[in-house]
């Protein structure tokens, strides 16, 4: 079988990278390009051009990609057709940018439904809605709306933009402040993919604002960290900002609410698990 050279051979024609590949398969650089060199020094086949750091799929690599991604759907059909056949009982997985609001709901759907085990994945707003499109993950969180006719989409909860600061910051005395405050502070940002990111880029460009130096960190909590350390300021979702007494949180004038939303391929909504845990979702969050 060649479901893992071919898995290899997908992923990193997508991304273009080994290195990002075996990232998103969990796997290491050395054996994401032994897979691949397996696979084309079994058929005689050259699938990439390689020059550089970066691969090019060659023209039997772009020719054969369609055939590769259409059996892999099969496949992940099959493994969510077995996992979600006979009684209730399998694995639940999803994916979540932040675990504020689907936590509670991963404790009532393990209450209620003991036996099914559930994988909780974190990444930014791109990431799991990947997952999601590509049959990783069942069920997704994430703040990034989306009108998608493929997807479901159910709303969880809102919640203010605010700034974050540390204790003895200039504007930590602030009950509020505007947008054109934080020039010349160092403004700390999620990675690209970030629905917070985004959110804070264009408020900034609306306002014709031009904010001083960015530390870009890649998860919210090194952020969080790094506020903590008075390396810089953070535009935040107020519920992801700790009780800390080296934190203040302070009104951003004019900041939008940031909504997070649960989604679900509509192909998959009516499956056994991913039903029972819409069912709760939409109970709790009429």
């Amino acid at each position: 079988m060649l479901s893992a050279e071919l898995k290899a051979f997908y992923m990193v024609a997508r991304l273009g990278s080994i290195t990002q590949a075996a990232k998103k398969l969990g796997l290491s650089q050395p054996t994401v390009t032994t897979q691949i060199r397996n696979l084309e020094g079994q058929y005689g086949v050259e699938l990439f051009h390689r020059g550089g750091r970066r691969l090019t799929v060659s023209e039997e690599g772009a020719r054969l990609l369609p055939m590769v991604k259409v059996l892999l759907q099969q496949e992940a059909d099959i493994e969510f057709f077995l996992r979600n056949c006979g009684q209730m009982q399998g694995t639940l997985r999803i994916g979540a940018t932040a675990p504020y609001y689907i936590l509670d709901l991963v404790r009532a759907f393990r209450t209620r439904f003991p036996q099914i085990d559930v994988s909780l994945e974190i990444g930014n707003s791109q990431q799991v809605i990947e997952s999601l499109e590509e049959y990783r993950v069942d069920l997704a969180a994430s703040s990034q709306h989306l009108d998608d006719a493929r997807l479901t989409r159910i709303v969880l909860g809102s919640d203010p933009l605010v700034l974050a600061v540390h204790r003895e910051h200039p504007l930590a005395r602030r009950k509020s402040v505007e947008l054109a405050d934080l020039k010349g502070h160092c403004l700390l940002m999620r990675e690209p993919g970030s629905t917070t990111r985004q959110l804070t880029e264009d408020m900034l460009k609306g306002a014709g604002i031009s904010i001083g130096p960015l530390l870009e960190i890649g998860s919210r909590e090194s952020i969080r960290e790094a506020v903590i350390r008075n390396l810089g300021i953070s535009i935040i979702a107020r519920h992801e900002v700790p009780d800390n007494p080296e934190l203040r949180v302070i009104e951003l004038k004019g900041a939008p609410l940031i909504d997070e939303y649960l989604y679900c391929l509509k192909e998959r909504r009516q499956a056994r698990l991913p039903a029972a845990f819409l069912t709760l979702a939409r109970d709790s969050h009429p």
